[in-house]
């Protein structure tokens, strides 16, 4: 008769230390942080990073693609930078491609052809320099090259005729 009221004892003790973690557990969920509302956060949440300009300041790039910086290579004068910058992430291209149309016209970028195949290819241009973006679908990633470089006028070119 012992074991018969140990083992019950034991399990009382289990079932009482389970629904004590249960209801600790289940109630932290409930807390709600100083000062906000639950609605205010749902829309932070809900709007996710925004993109942002990496090393070229008119070049907006979005949150999904990250930096590969033993690939990339920036070349930055006050007031003036050039050269590439690969990023990676997973984006689909379709949209990727809306992103940067949209994006570069607003920062003033003119748009001067496009190629789309497995292999896009975007050309832009400002007054002052051009840029090509260069857009792969990998296997698992979208792999995207911008290349910024200043145009040549014809009074600095005498070395390169």
């Amino acid at each position: 008769m012992t074991t018969i009221m140990r083992r019950k004892k034991f399990l009382a003790c289990l079932c009482i230390t389970a629904a004590f973690f249960l209801l600790t557990a289940g109630c932290a969920g409930f807390k709600s942080k100083k000062g906000g509302s639950a609605s205010q956060t749902t829309t932070q949440k809900d709007k996710g990073p925004s993109p942002l300009y990496y090393d070229f300041g008119d070049v907006l790039i979005p949150h999904e693609l990250k930096v590969i910086k033993k690939s990339s290579f920036v070349y930055r004068t006050p007031g003036f930078s050039a050269g590439v910058l690969v990023l990676s992430g997973r984006v689909e291209v379709s949209s990727l491609i809306a992103f940067f149309e949209n994006n570069m016209a607003k920062d003033n970028w003119r748009t001067i052809s496009s190629f789309k195949s497995p292999r896009t290819i975007m050309v832009f241009q400002k007054e002052n320099r051009w840029c090509v973006i260069n857009i792969t679908e990998k296997e698992f990633n979208t792999h995207v090259e911008i290349w910024v470089a200043p145009t040549i006028n014809e009074a600095e070119s005498g070395l390169l005729k």
